[in-house]
């Protein structure tokens, strides 16, 4: 019998049953190298004088109403929550910091960008969360820290400092986002009291593993794998976090659609990156994305956020499996015209159909299962999604490489 939680443990669990459930987010990416357009790293890929660099904070004059227009397609793309910057790298922070004048109150937009973002999760229903990097590029001491104790105690104050201000005058806060611990370890970021601190300020947040703490749940970026515990994969559109207009290679809303999928298989989350424009709009390749993932989700929904569970290794070519109960949904993303073979499925099959459609004709032999009289062109060229409603919980059977095989004649 498994161990009995601890109280602790079960704080944890009712804190993620949300984020559990939510399975789709949108991130957004928003600071002064928006006015680079040439990648969120900008300043220290190209070596920019940090007096250099400054003199983007009073040019920087984004549009009213923009973070709205993110909700917006936030919620109707089929996300359930949002994660902004609310200081990245370079140190400039979108939010009022009574610690630094290093900020969008007191310079070029004259605005809490934060508080704009939090009305606007507020209006469309979403929950919240907030990145923020704990290495700075503009801090004095920011890398100083390293090597020196006082400016060390000077640095992690100022870093506290600015979380407690983050969680308090912002309301409730669903996720704390860290990122990039460089240049101290744990104990040097005294990240036991930072989570501490977070978790008094703001008893039901999640807590992202990036302070060199395990947190609550795990980060993979930029590729997708599951963990055992709760897990989010953070995945740009266009190979760039920040706003790139630049030899764009945008990612196509089929591939997020199987992002999505890979994501529910395996019981974690899909992050989704947009980097707005200078003035806050979003790029039009990438609200188009969303937009057709938003679509595919209206029809295909109980495919992706309940149908969670362990999912046997039944992945053909033409597509992968989430699964819900007693049901495996098929997504079928390379279509094979009038018949669909899908092998592995150890289960007996008791119906098919289309997800919240027609019912589909198959035979099944130990072995294989056949959807036969498909129409010649995909239904959705996303993906295609068949229920497959079986006589248990998916099982697999294995393949030729796992199974003995009959003896064959000499």
């Amino acid at each position: 019998m498994p161990a009995k939680m601890t109280a602790a443990e079960k704080h944890q669990q009712r804190r993620l049953a949300w984020f559990r459930q939510a399975r789709f987010g949108m991130f957004i990416h928003w600071g002064l190298y928006a006015q680079m357009g040439r990648h969120e790293w900008a300043m220290q890929n190209e070596h920019w004088p940090l007096h250099e660099y400054e003199k983007l904070a009073p040019t920087w004059h984004p549009k009213p109403g923009a973070a709205r227009e993110w909700a917006k397609l936030a919620a109707d793309s089929g996300c359930r929550y949002m994660v902004m910057t609310t200081k990245h790298h370079e140190g400039f922070c979108l939010f009022n910091s009574a610690l630094t004048d290093y900020n969008a109150v007191q310079l070029g937009p004259k605005r809490d960008l934060v508080a704009e973002y939090v009305d606007a999760c507020h209006e469309f229903g979403l929950r919240m969360g907030f990145y923020y990097s704990l290495m700075d590029w503009h801090h004095p001491d920011g890398m100083r820290c390293k090597r020196s104790e006082p400016a060390r105690r000077r640095f992690v104050d100022y870093i506290h400092g600015q979380l407690r201000e983050l969680l308090t005058n912002y309301g409730k806060v669903d996720v704390i986002w860290y990122d990039v611990s460089y240049p101290l370890d744990a104990a040097g970021w005294e990240s036991e009291k930072m989570n501490q601190m977070v978790l008094e300020l703001q008893p039901d947040i999640i807590i992202n593993n990036r302070n060199q703490l395990p947190g609550d749940f795990g980060t993979p970026e930029e590729h997708i794998r599951a963990e055992e515990r709760m897990w989010e994969a953070c995945m740009t559109t266009n190979g760039s976090w920040g706003y790139a207009p630049i030899g764009q290679q945008w990612r196509t809303a089929g591939e997020a659609v199987d992002m999505l999928r890979t994501c529910a298989a395996g019981g974690g989350n899909l992050l989704l990156n947009l980097g707005p424009a200078p003035d806050g709009s979003l790029p039009a390749p990438g609200k188009r994305l969303f937009k057709q993932v938003g679509k595919w989700l209206t029809q295909n929904g109980a495919a992706v956020y309940e149908a969670t569970d362990p999912v046997p290794p039944i992945q053909p070519f033409t597509g992968g499996c989430t699964a819900q109960g007693n049901t495996l949904y098929f997504h079928c993303r390379r279509w094979p015209g009038t018949k669909l073979v899908i092998g592995g499925i150890a289960n007996k099959v008791k119906s098919v159909r289309f997800l919240g459609g027609a019912k589909v004709k198959f035979t099944q032999t130990p072995d294989q299962l056949f959807l036969r009289g498909l129409p010649e062109k995909a239904p959705d060229p996303l993906a295609t999604v068949f229920a497959i409603e079986l006589d248990g919980k998916p099982k697999g059977r294995g393949s030729h490489m796992t199974l003995p095989q009959p003896k064959t004649l000499r």
